[in-house]
């Protein structure tokens, strides 16, 4: 048996973007950056920073693309993938990507707390939202 297992937390490097396939399925995609520390043989202090493109199919893209901003902490679990195509300019490219099938949005953005406040804006639990039917006509766009 195999294994194709992803999970990542760090903030995200941009603002969700959604679509609608021709099909009408809605795909998310994110940028998350996450951070390596440690501390080298000579005692000096390093990091290195990974970029992860993530992509969200169906209702949690569209939680994602509601809530979530650039600067916002998420821990996102999911599969790799890695497509390929052929460029414009007649090269071979690639790129692996997160299939994200499960999300935690762990704080507000950057600079903000969103712990026990009244804001409305806060967003509601992922598991009571993901079990919720959303219908295109309550969509606000």
């Amino acid at each position: 048996m195999d294994l194709n297992r992803a999970s990542i937390l760090g903030r995200l490097t941009r603002d969700p973007e959604m679509r609608t396939t021709p099909t009408g399925k809605n795909v998310t995609s994110l940028g998350v950056a996450t951070n390596r520390v440690w501390t080298d043989q000579s005692g000096a202090k390093q990091e290195k920073v990974e970029y992860h493109n993530c992509v969200i199919w169906g209702k949690l893209a569209e939680i994602a693309a509601q809530y979530l901003s650039k600067g916002r902490r998420v821990y996102l679990e999911g599969r790799l993938e890695t497509r390929d195509w052929v460029g414009q300019d007649g090269v071979k490219k690639y790129r692996t990507e997160i299939i994200v099938d499960n999300m935690i949005m762990l704080d507000g953005p950057r600079g903000s707390t969103n712990s026990n406040s009244n804001n409305d804006n806060v967003p509601p639990p992922v598991e009571e939202v993901i079990e919720e039917e959303i219908k295109v006509e309550d969509i606000p766009f």
